[in-house]
């Protein structure tokens, strides 16, 4: 096969490369310019898609012996990815930039691309594993990223190959010093890769600007003001600008975010449990929808954040109902469902969460009942 490997200058995009190369497949190596100033996306280990980065992907196709080009996706990685991010926190919504790469840039304009130049797959340092066209967990768990690549179609995941998901980190970097990659010692990325100073809140204010508004309690009274929705997570705790923690002597979290009044409705940590999870814009992993409401494991953080459940597709979402609650779940996330067997490795689809429903008394009692059992 033809197969163009995405490589970001790190280790293991390098060694995706490598194993494609290996394989017996005509590999072509592509960088992805996703800055219109790549000078100012790294700091240490913070960012991304720098000169530096770019420097690095070359070195690195050199030492395999393949093509190599770089490619400028900055236009499109603003407009789809950071423009994206900055207006669904102005929305009070908490996106995953990651999630909007894979879909919209790494697995749809490139893999666009690569399908117009003769490409018949798009490989890429993801831990991940594919199994006849089925998306799994890596075998990596700290390092898995079967949830940020849980948005992409059967379509997209026929054109894609992730050689490194079946092997541990420590490997991957020994494997790349043995092959004499430069890059095997080189630090991972930490954050988001378009704000290397890990400043969330300060990149958002200079995009967003001041936008005040009132922090209140439970019971609406109203504790502090403050400059913006787009400053506040749910479950957040640290932060909030408050003079200290509830009468009770307990902390306070960011339970509610409403954008069109600027509120932040703070509380205690059991009003952030839900049972119920909305979704829209599904997508199945097999290309179908299932029929009915299926048993399955629910995750909604990239790290952490699962719990069994029964989901239904509804529409072009879905709805699931979570048989164990979990905290700090928010609009904007994704809910990833993986099937509910032994290994609990297979993806089944994925939607954006767009409302929850917060679990009471009998919810929690319900849950506590079956754990017992």
């Amino acid at each position: 096969m033809r197969v163009l490997a995405a490589m970001s200058g790190g280790v293991d995009s390098a060694v995706a490369a490598a194993r494609a190369v290996d394989a017996g497949h005509e590999v072509v190596g592509v960088h992805l310019a996703l800055s219109a100033t790549p000078g100012t996306l790294r700091t240490g280990s913070r960012g991304c898609c720098s000169k530096e980065d770019a420097g690095d992907a070359r070195r690195a196709a050199d030492v395999l012996g393949i093509p190599f080009y770089v490619w400028d996706f900055a236009d499109r990685f603003k407009e789809d990815v950071i423009d994206d991010f900055v207006a669904a926190y102005a929305a009070g919504e908490t996106p995953n930039p990651c999630l909007r790469c894979n879909e919209k840039i790494k697995f749809s304009a490139l893999a666009d691309r690569a399908v117009a130049l003769g490409f018949d797959a798009v490989a890429t340092g993801h831990y991940a594993r594919l199994d006849d066209g089925v998306l799994r967990r890596a075998v990596d768990a700290d390092k898995d990223q079967s949830y940020v690549l849980a948005v992409l179609t059967a379509e997209q995941l026929s054109r894609a190959m992730f050689p490194v998901g079946d092997t541990p980190k420590p490997q991957i970097r020994a494997e790349a010093a043995e092959r004499g990659l430069a890059v095997a010692d080189k630090p991972d990325s930490h954050d988001i890769c378009f704000i290397p100073s890990g400043d969330t809140r300060a990149f958002l204010g200079a995009k967003i600007g001041v936008r005040p508004g009132a922090i209140v309690d439970s019971d609406g009274r109203k504790l502090a003001e403050h400059e913006g929705v787009h400053g506040f997570t749910i479950g957040q705790r640290k932060g909030l600008g408050l003079p200290g923690p509830a009468p009770d002597g307990r902390p306070r979290y960011v339970t509610e975010i409403d954008p069109d009044s600027g509120t932040v409705r703070v509380g205690a940590a059991e009003e952030l449990r839900v049972s119920t999870v909305r979704a829209e814009r599904a997508i199945w992993t097999s290309g179908t929808a299932p029929v009915g409401p299926i048993e399955c494991v629910a995750q909604v953080r990239a790290h952490g954040g699962t719990a069994p459940a029964v989901a239904e597709a509804v529409g072009g979402g879905l709805e699931v109902r979570l048989r164990e609650p979990l905290t700090g779940v928010a609009r904007g996330q994704a809910v990833v469902l993986y099937r509910p067997d032994a290994a609990g490795d297979e993806v089944i689809g994925s939607g954006t969460i767009s409302d929850t429903g917060r679990a009471d008394a009998a919810d929690l009692a319900g849950s506590a009942a079956e754990s017992a059992r």
